[in-house]
């Protein structure tokens, strides 16, 4: 099984036009995204709340949530968004895949457009 490594902007819904290219592992078993906190405090995105998380040892960690925008060649999308502290892993999870309506192909390890129904 291999790794998935993505290039991702990531900016503020209020200033969509300013973004910081940031180096993402995909996990699309991962429900949210998680961005090192200073990156977010750069581009001005506030925190919203905060959600607590269950770690594979069963320890729980709490972290601060907000929103952000990310982009992925011509997707744009917006998710919410874990203020990553040290230690965590830069990761890119499931509501930021659909948001940008993207899909992990898991045979060749790249995004794929997501069919996007509307019903």
């Amino acid at each position: 099984m291999g790794l998935t490594v993505l290039e991702i902007e990531v900016g503020n819904p209020a200033r969509p036009k300013v973004t910081r290219k940031v180096e993402f592992l995909v996990d699309s078993g991962a429900i949210y995204s998680v961005v090192p906190a200073a990156v977010l405090k750069r581009l001005g995105i506030k925190p919203t709340s905060k959600q607590e998380f269950r770690l594979a040892d069963g320890s729980k960690i709490v972290r601060k949530k907000g929103i952000a925008l990310f982009k992925f060649g011509k997707q744009v999308g917006g998710a919410d968004v874990i203020f990553g502290q040290k230690g965590d892993s830069t990761l890119l999870g499931a509501f930021t895949l659909e948001a940008l309506g993207l899909a992990l192909d898991p045979i060749k390890r790249q995004l794929r457009p997501l069919p996007m129904v509307l019903a």
